[in-house]
């Protein structure tokens, strides 16, 4: 159904909004000193600076958040954003586990079940809405980069 039939539509965007501002929270409730942490870590020499992660996330979340409202918005309910609803539990599982428990190697499987849940939302969203699977492809690339850091950091501490 295109949005422009049903105005009614743009009332559920928030929905989504809310959604992702909830997984964000979780993860900064989680991570405490997440950037102290961070900064004590041994890291790689491409690993980004601590400052980047916030406006990084912001943006993603975003495009995230546009991206499943997309998909509804488009065909209602379907399997694809079951597999999206899972991708967000798991992204915000991510930060209790690498900076509340420290537990790096698990963080690192947990991410790279992610980043299987992420590309298979891309792939179900595609016939469903291109736009919502091009706005998710930036998070798989980030999640990808984030995995090869994880696996970087849980090597090196």
């Amino acid at each position: 159904m295109d949005i422009a039939e049903n105005p009614k539509r743009w009332l559920v965007l928030p929905v989504f909004i809310l959604a992702l501002a909830l997984v964000a929270a979780a993860g900064a409730l989680a991570a405490g000193d997440a950037g102290g942490e961070y900064l004590m870590l041994d890291r790689p020499a491409w690993a980004p600076p601590q400052w980047l992660f916030g406006p990084a996330w912001t943006v993603l979340y975003i495009m995230i958040a546009l991206s499943g409202w997309l998909a509804w918005s488009a065909r209602g309910l379907t399997p694809a954003l079951g597999v999206y609803a899972v991708q967000l539990v798991l992204n915000a599982l991510w930060t209790p586990l690498f900076f509340g428990a420290h537990l790096y190697g698990v963080a690192f499987a947990e991410i790279v079940v992610l980043w299987g849940t992420i590309v298979a939302t891309v792939v179900m969203f595609r016939p469903i809405s291109r736009p919502a699977a091009w706005l998710l492809v930036p998070y798989a690339l980030w999640v990808t980069y984030a995995g090869a850091l994880n696996l970087a950091v849980w090597l090196m501490n």
